[in-house]
């Protein structure tokens, strides 16, 4: 009985560990850790200027057409001209972008994660170590749009209201 009671402790503890082990892998994987365990590529820099970020990480995804092909790979605020800088590796492999392509912060399902979605543009020159990408578009902020939503909706019934008060008097000088 003891054997058998032992064995089982044993087990258990073991796939407790195991369990713990799994977890501490997966963390280093998200792209908001910072530490990743990825086999150095071979890869080259480029860099992108945009007004808001959102909440885009080191790590995270840069794709084209949906395709992972590099990862960001820094994020800075340039007081010179109050954008963020955002610094990508591209693998490459992928040496054929043309220079012209556009750089949009996008996000990963509704409340997902963002990355860095490229836009192939139509040049015969390619993107290359230290290229800047010229043509960005900014993060979409969901508390924004809602914000602006919200005051549109105020703002639409503050006119009605108005609009109906415009009404009345119209109606009380018709009568007189």
């Amino acid at each position: 009985m003891s054997n058998t009671s032992r064995s089982l402790e044993i087990g258990t503890g073991l796939f407790v560990l195991l369990g713990f082990a799994a977890l501490a892998f997966l963390t280093t994987q998200l792209p908001a850790s910072g530490v990743q365990m990825h086999h150095a590529t071979d890869s080259f820099q480029v860099t992108a200027r945009f007004d808001n970020v959102g909440d885009l990480k080191v790590g995270a995804p840069v794709t084209i057409a949906g395709v992972r092909i590099g990862r960001v790979t820094g994020v800075v605020f340039d007081p010179a001209d109050y954008k963020a800088l955002v610094t990508m590796a591209i693998e490459r492999r992928y040496n054929q972008i043309p220079d012209d392509s556009d750089a949009a912060i996008q996000t990963s399902g509704l409340l997902g994660a963002k990355y860095v979605g490229l836009g192939p543009g139509g040049s015969g020159t390619y993107l290359a170590n230290g290229t800047q990408i010229q043509f960005t578009q900014s993060a979409l902020v969901l508390e924004n749009l809602v914000n602006k939503f919200f005051a549109g909706v105020a703002g639409g019934k503050k006119d009605d209201d108005a609009k109906k008060d415009d009404n009345a008097k119209k109606d009380d000088n018709a009568k007189k």
